[in-house]
């Protein structure tokens, strides 16, 4: 078995790629490694889950192995990522695991791990789930009896959660008229609630999962409704979720888009205002515009760019003393309040900003006047092969030099799916495009493209 792990845990279509024989293996790997590190004692594991119809399947399986192993379960139900993490560190359990896909269709799953502090298990950690994979040492000492894991519920969790993030809210959001996109995934329920109680005028869309309707045509990767209800409602703005709501995408009063970069930016000058980031640092990753690290720039504060994906953008926070960063595609970490990104806090800081300004969301984000970028994504038979391809390098370079500086390329596997994302910026958009197909072309003939 290759290597399970990517940049966000476990993923793959549910039932063929991430079945429940692999969840049963994993939760009893977990439950040895935690009954090894907890000396003997019984230690405990909080499960949530987001709306798909594969998410019952893979919780009782992985529930069976953590059982198996003489691991306790508290089972959260669908709880945003954020919240599984909040109640695992909040509780003081042994770890805490996810049961979603974030915003990938619903025939796809995944399970991440988050350790007793509330970040994801580290690199090392799931080195060695993936070594034990190979082995069966952690199915030769099941207990029996007395020894054999207990299962609970526990509904409080996600009130904890609620009103851990009204807490950081510093005024009410009385006068407000928001639209909420749920993406009919796991702040269906939360969300509304959330912004209701604090006073906010909440108009909702896609806050109704079946178990097959998470992230279909709404939710974060599909703004255009949310876009068209706020112009249609006269909105203050809109709020846009993916399934497991660690993401946040905004529209702004006029319609208008407001990604990870532009939520960043706004989060940052305010909190700089008050003298409250860090080292007046942010955190992004390479796929941030040129215009956002500009617009920073302007008003004094610095930016760092780390690898694609939240952890990779985490580690670089925690290592530097960072408390603010994110990703272009909405993961937006505030580390004084999280220890990952958390779609309806984010949601929420955004508007105390509106508020606290008394600016709307288009003035506050004005600065930001971004390059064109252009984004493909291809999917492909083996994205490994994409490293040390030489034609793939050969047409990059080639790229880069008749752009001669005035943007940049950037060619890379996703993390979560088959798919190698090709990305060109720079200030001429139909330049942009002819790069960017010819980039494709290569891609696809060198890796074997997909159609499925």
């Amino acid at each position: 078995m290759g290597a399970i792990f990517g940049t966000d845990g476990v993923r793959g279509v549910a039932n063929r790629e991430l079945t429940p024989e692999l969840a049963y293996e994993l939760g009893l790997i977990v439950g040895y490694m935690l009954m090894r590190s907890c000396e003997g004692n019984r230690p405990t594991v909080a499960i949530g889950r987001d709306t798909r119809i594969s998410g019952h399947m893979l919780e009782a399986a992985l529930s069976a192995g953590l059982l198996s192993a003489g691991a306790d379960v508290v089972r959260l139900g669908v709880l945003p990522t954020p919240g599984v993490a909040y109640v695992t560190r909040q509780s003081g359990l042994d770890a805490g695991v996810m049961i979603s896909a974030s915003h990938n269709p619903v025939e796809d799953n995944g399970i991440k791990f988050f350790a007793r502090d509330g970040f994801k298990m580290p690199d090392a950690w799931e080195a060695e789930v993936e070594s034990r994979l190979q082995g069966d040492e952690h199915r030769s000492s099941r207990p029996t009896g007395a020894g054999i894991g207990t299962l609970r519920d526990d509904p409080q969790g996600a009130q904890d959660y609620l009103s851990y993030l009204k807490s950081t809210a510093a005024m009410p959001l009385l006068g407000c008229r928001i639209v909420l996109d749920c993406a009919n995934g796991a702040a269906s329920v939360l969300a509304p609630q959330l912004f209701a109680e604090l006073g906010a005028e909440t108009i909702l869309m896609h806050h109704q999962p079946d178990g097959l309707n998470i992230n279909l045509d709404c939710g974060s990767t599909h703004p255009e409704q949310l876009r068209k209800a706020v112009l249609d409602h006269q909105a203050h703005g809109g709020l846009s979720f993916d399934g497991d709501a660690d993401r946040l995408i905004a529209v702004d009063e006029r319609g208008e888009i407001l990604d990870g970069d532009h939520i960043l930016y706004i989060l940052a000058a305010h909190l700089a205002k008050q003298g409250r980031l860090h080292q007046n640092t942010v955190v992004s990753t390479v796929m941030s515009n040129l215009g956002f690290h500009q617009a920073l720039h302007t008003i004094g504060l610095d930016s760092l760019k780390s690898k694609v994906g939240d952890r990779h953008v985490m580690e670089t926070m925690r290592s530097g003393g960072y408390n603010l960063g994110g990703e272009s595609s909405g993961h937006i970490i505030l580390l004084d309040n999280s220890t990952t990104g958390d779609g309806m806090l984010s949601a929420l800081q955004l508007l105390q900003v509106m508020i606290q300004e008394g600016k709307p969301l288009s003035e506050l984000v004005s600065p930001v006047v971004k390059f064109p970028q252009l984004v493909v994504n291809v999917r492909v038979m083996n994205k490994y092969k994409l490293e040390g391809n030489r034609r793939i390098d050969a047409v990059i370079r080639q790229v880069e030099s008749e752009m001669a500086g005035r943007g940049r390329v950037l060619v890379r596997p996703s993390g979560t799916e088959s798919l190698v994302r090709v990305m060109a910026e720079g200030p001429d958009e139909r330049e942009l495009s002819g790069y960017v197909e010819g980039i494709v072309e290569v891609v696809k003939e060198e890796l074997e493209y997909s159609v499925v």
